[in-house]
């Protein structure tokens, strides 16, 4: 009788020597549990942000934040573009104040011989506010490790940037029935450098969905979204699992926002290339 009345869980426990845990889940929710969602959700302010990568010269930049700038972008959401380092001042010189200008990458510390890297304190005085780290481009192809990751999140925080950081699984973990382990591992790293989840955001990003035009279907995210929350409630707090907010990002574009921000447990997106594109105010509006 229960289980008809509340979520019924089906848990696996994996227990690493850290103590964080792993939970793998089967979750179905009862009408009886939507309202208790809505409020949840509500209480998360939805937040979108564009990530640039290496892409843009001046032109096409300047022409990108005349669309966003005139918008009109819902003014219930919270927006960020991840922008590359070169344009930082550039772009918080022409989007105003309500769009979030973010870098895509920083080191662990605030200066030094580490040449190529930028630091928060950098960051900072470009008059950019937020940080994107762990992109799964940085993880695949810079080779950068949970541990590392997780290091530049706690400076960055410490430093005073908003951070976004970044977990997704790959297509050949996902076939073999581990996106639930890869998450949980990535968000321990991150978790034990952390102690305030105040600018912090998480962006879920399957990375066999990004840039291939593959997109999870809002119940395949949901299922994920709804995964890392329980593992937020048993393993940082009740309260930090029902105010985080989680991304998804995967080839979200205009025409799959709306549907995926219906979603109790996603907050908002992470965009790529749609992110370049008009359609990008498209994709902030769509809890409009």
């Amino acid at each position: 009788m229960l289980a008809a009345t509340a979520e019924r869980v089906i848990t696996r426990l994996f227990i690493r020597s850290n103590s964080c845990k792993y939970f793998g889940l089967q979750i179905s929710r009862s009408l009886g549990s939507c309202d208790k969602d809505k409020k949840k959700k509500m209480s998360r302010k939805f937040c979108v942000g564009g990530n640039w990568k290496m892409n843009g010269d001046q032109k096409s930049i300047a022409e990108l934040c005349k669309v966003l700038t005139a918008g009109p972008l819902d003014p219930n959401a919270e927006v960020y573009v991840g922008v590359p380092a070169p344009y930082l001042i550039y772009v918080r010189s022409l989007l105003p104040s309500s769009i979030n200008v973010a870098a895509q990458n920083c080191y662990k510390v605030e200066k030094g011989a580490f040449t190529g890297e930028i630091s928060p304190a950098i960051i900072k005085d470009t008059g950019a506010s937020w940080v994107i780290l762990g992109h799964s481009e940085r993880r695949q192809i810079f080779k950068e490790s949970d541990e590392l990751i997780a290091e530049k999140v706690e400076h960055a925080l410490a430093a005073g940037l908003k951070v976004v950081a970044c977990i997704g699984e790959t297509l050949e973990e996902r076939e073999s029935d581990k996106t639930q382990e890869v998450v949980a591992r990535q968000m321990c790293a991150i978790a034990q450098k952390v102690k305030d989840w105040t600018n912090v955001v998480i962006a879920y990003e399957p990375v066999w969905a990004i840039g291939t035009g593959k997109t999870a279907t809002p119940e395949q995210a949901q299922e994920v979204h709804a995964y890392l929350r329980q593992w937020l409630t048993e393993n940082i707090s009740k309260e930090v699992s029902a105010t985080l907010r989680i991304q998804y990002g995967g080839s979200v574009t205009g025409a799959n926002a709306k549907d995926l921000a219906k979603k109790p447990d996603i907050d908002g997106f992470l965009v790529g290339g749609a992110s370049l594109k008009p359609e990008f105010v498209q994709i902030v509006n769509a809890r409009q």
